[in-house]
């Protein structure tokens, strides 16, 4: 599903050839439509429309036009007077007898008080996509009262015209007076911004409609959320006549005396997405703990100083690698040493692309980068890398607040600037390609938040990459099931108690019923 930021929504309308009145007719209508879908039958259902000065107020008077049509009982409270001579859409609800109060003329917020009790649903479309401003005066006091109905024990159903009023439709921003609504009617395309805390948890259902513009218009927009069809489109395919060879082979390069589950987690992961044979290179203080756990993988002990990797271990590495992986990881639970550091900065420069498709750098690994002059340029073979908030602030030098609060932009930024697909870590995770393109994960599930899901995700992403999937596609139907995952253990445990190997056989579970095998 493509996303949209405000100005290449903007660009689409220019670029539309549909005349405004026609769009804001078009939006109006798909709004009304979704206010029946809500409540299943409308005569005599009382709606109250909240109507801002610009466009998406005029969609809402579309709206409760075509309610009022349809049988309902329809208020307009306009925060701002229309001129029914120079505005059509309004003279359509005036010439109806529609009616309609405006805040400068209603004393003491009565007739918004008289309207919110006794509403059925109310059409917020009060802000558009416009530029985020602090709401106050007149539009807070609504918003203020709106909230207040919203707490009554029969609520009102909320209905937003392209997003809640007060959402940042770019960064995910919210005032701290916007009010939830329990369905949103994106426009065209949903905006990005609803995608990203804390914009996400006051959307509610997101249903996108058409207005009108052309749909070749939207194909070359570089954003789009992960789906479950999307997902499905990019699943390995698993002939019958395959062998181990057909599926790839991964090599990660992980695990220490101090993170031994790190390197479990990861070489399980890859195995789990569906490698063909993955082994995993590790320190040769921690090999006999490892060759209990791992019956299925391979294992290759290297030369370590007190259970951490040096320099030393290099030549083994890449030795290993001539025998014809597609994939390697490298990072998850390395530790921070100083010889762990100089391991991986030897290591990079000197992989190849023969049978290589892509090296996954996570954990410490990109620890190992950070602060390292160019480091990007070093990199002979595609790289995906993976940082969390505080690791892609290490990297980079930017606040983690900064990070955080355009995590998209900060994302496609980086991806570009070091060449190389980028996935930042988080709730509604982003990845990016060096290209501009980027996809968001739609999860954001606390029970994640534990030590060693991102190990497993590290894993599957060279599991996929080893399958034959270009590594933007790797890495993001390795955020998409990882993310899914996380969402089936979670239906079943709750939120707390979710443990990074709980996610192991749930990843082939999501496989299996996305493919429907």
């Amino acid at each position: 599903m493509k996303l949209v930021t405000v100005e290449q929504m903007m660009e689409l309308e220019r670029n539309a050839g549909v005349p405004v009145p026609q769009l804001m007719e078009n939006a109006g209508l798909a709004v009304a439509q979704e206010v029946w879908l809500l409540l299943g039958e409308i005569a005599e259902r009382a709606i109250l429309v909240l109507v801002g000065p610009g466009n998406n107020g005029g969609d809402g008077l579309v709206a409760a036009r075509h309610l009022h049509d349809w049988g309902s009982k329809v208020d307009v409270y306009m925060l701002k007077p229309r001129d029914a001579e120079k505005d059509d859409v309004y003279r359509q609800v005036v010439e109806r007898d529609i009616p309609v109060k405006t805040a400068a003329e209603d004393n003491g917020f009565q007739a918004l008080e008289e309207t919110l009790s006794r509403a059925d649903v109310v059409i917020d479309g009060l802000l558009g996509t416009g530029r985020m401003r602090p709401i106050d005066g007149e539009l807070a006091e609504i918003m203020r009262r709106l909230a207040v109905a919203r707490q009554r024990p029969l609520p009102p159903h909320i209905l937003a015209v392209d997003l809640p009023s007060g959402v940042d439709c770019d960064t995910g921003a919210v005032d701290p007076l916007c009010v939830p609504a329990e369905l949103t009617v994106a426009l065209a395309h949903s905006k990005v911004g609803l995608h990203a805390l804390p914009a996400a948890q006051y959307c509610g259902r997101i249903e996108v409609a058409d207005i009108g513009i052309p749909p070749a218009l939207s194909e070359n927009l570089p954003y789009e959320l992960m789906t479950a069809a999307w997902a499905r489109s990019l699943l390995p395919p698993r002939p019958p006549e395959a062998n181990k060879g057909t599926f790839g082979k991964v090599l990660v390069v992980a695990g220490s005396t101090d993170y031994i589950g790190a390197a479990y987690l990861a070489a399980v992961g890859a195995g789990r997405v569906g490698a063909g044979m993955v082994s995993l290179a590790c320190a040769r203080s921690i090999y006999p703990i490892m060759a209990a756990k791992l019956v299925e993988s391979t294992l290759l002990p290297l030369p370590d100083v007190e259970g951490f990797l040096t320099g030393e271990s290099v030549h083994n590495v890449l030795q290993a690698l001539d025998q014809g992986y597609n994939a390697l990881l490298v990072g998850c639970g390395l530790g921070q040493m100083g010889y762990v550091q100089a391991f991986i900065q030897s290591l990079l420069p000197r992989l190849k692309d023969e049978t290589l498709r892509a090296v996954v750098i996570d954990a410490d690994g990109l620890n190992a980068l950070a602060g390292r002059d160019q480091w990007w340029q070093k990199l002979t073979v595609p790289a995906i890398v993976t940082p969390h908030p505080g690791e892609m602030s290490r990297l980079t030098g930017l606040p983690i607040a900064d990070i955080q609060s355009d995590r998209l932009q900060t994302a496609v930024g980086q991806a570009s600037a070091w060449g190389t697909t980028v996935i930042l870590k988080g709730a509604h995770t982003v990845v990016a390609a060096p290209d501009g393109r980027a996809r968001v994960s739609p999860f954001a599930n606390p029970a994640l938040a534990s030590g060693g899901t991102g190990d497993v995700l590290a894993g599957a992403i060279a599991g996929l990459v080893a399958q034959g999937l270009e590594p933007f596609d790797a890495a993001s139907l390795a955020v998409y099931l990882h993310g899914r995952a996380g969402e089936k253990v979670r239906a079943e445990l709750g939120d707390a108690g979710l443990l990074a190997g709980d996610l192991l056989p749930a990843l082939p579970q999501v496989i299996k019923e996305l493919s429907g095998r």
